[in-house]
């Protein structure tokens, strides 16, 4: 027994881990796909556009994970965000910024949703976010008229669209750069603010959280309208990449890839312990074994397995971390 305390070595290979296993993922694939196809600006362009929608909604659902809850309905909400972006461009004529606000408020609003049932109904969030995934797709299919909706064409669709020669001076399309940007505000404010230091405060111990003065209703509330708004994003960039189409029964099971990102990334699912950081590198291998999985030609199937074993070990090792400190 070390009395709690962690080894300095033990500690900095806590931090460094995820980066590490995705150099070592990415090293690996291109030693078995070939430098000169693998380690290409095109490949790691397509690495990014690939890992935004599930790292810009894994940010929403780290900030739910370290106050000890968690969200099952992002998946729905991004379902219902593109749905409300689509209705409202092509039965409304909205302007395309404001249908892309409406899109973002819809998720926030499920959020709010997700807060006031956990914290007034006091039912645990797996059940509370179980039923209202259920209840936002059924919403986003009745909204849609169980059907795709078809949008004008709008600058929205160029989000997340490969770049056109005459814009490679950015780099990477601008849904990177947003999910870059909201990934750096959401750290700030971990780190900086009040609201961060009291989620860690509840996720790491409720009850003394509450004896501290800490607002742990208010907190919760706030956790799951933010991690919804990140979902509704999620969305906006998921209508980009369908080209402009608002599909109800889309994102089925992406809210298991954004508890995954996050859970790979260092996250521990019983609450007080992880990092943007982390969460940003745990959606990167997830995209990277995918995108490597698929040159090489490797069934689904077998990018489930591994993707699900990759998750497991994570687990396991963060319950280890826990009993080795206790």
């Amino acid at each position: 027994m070390n009395g709690g305390r962690t080894a300095p070595w033990t500690a900095w290979l806590n931090r460094l881990g995820p980066a590490l296993g995705l150099a070592a993922v990415f090293l690996l694939f291109a030693a078995l796909i070939g430098p000169e196809r693998w380690a290409t600006w095109g490949n790691l362009e397509t690495i990014l556009r690939q890992t935004t929608i599930v790292g810009t909604a894994a940010l929403g659902a780290t900030l739910v994970i370290l106050s000890g809850g968690i969200d099952l309905s992002a998946g729905s909400v991004v379902a219902l965000s593109t749905t409300v972006i689509a209705a409202l461009l092509a039965w409304a004529g909205w302007n395309p910024l404001a249908a892309a606000a409406a899109g973002v408020l819809a998720g926030a609003l499920c959020g709010l949703a997700n807060g006031l049932l956990v914290t007034r109904l006091r039912v645990v969030p797996f059940i509370v976010t179980l039923g209202t995934l259920l209840a936002i797709r059924g919403a986003a299919k009745g909204l849609g008229r169980e059907q795709k909706v078809d949008a004008p064409a709008t600058w929205l669709n160029e989000i997340l669209r490969q770049l056109p020669d005459e814009r490679r001076w950015m780099l990477v399309p601008p849904g990177v750069w947003m999910m870059l940007l909201l990934a750096l505000a959401t750290g700030a404010m971990l780190r900086f603010t009040r609201l961060g230091r009291h989620l860690f405060a509840v996720g790491s111990n409720e009850p003394a959280a509450r004896l501290c003065g800490v607002a742990v209703d208010r907190v919760k509330v706030a956790v799951y309208t933010l991690g919804a708004a990140f979902a509704g994003v999620a969305g906006l960039m998921q209508f980009s990449r369908f080209r402009g189409v608002g599909d109800p029964t889309s994102s089925v099971g992406l809210e298991l890839d954004v508890i995954a990102a996050v859970v790979i990334g260092g996250g521990s699912l019983s609450g007080g312990e992880g990092s943007v950081a982390g969460t940003m590198v745990g959606a990167l291998i997830m995209a990277v074994i995918r995108a490597g999985c698929f040159q090489l030609g490797i069934s689904n199937w077998i990018q489930e397995i591994v993707t699900g074993a990759i998750i497991v070990a994570a687990v396991a090792l963060d319950r280890l971390r826990h009993r080795r400190a206790a």
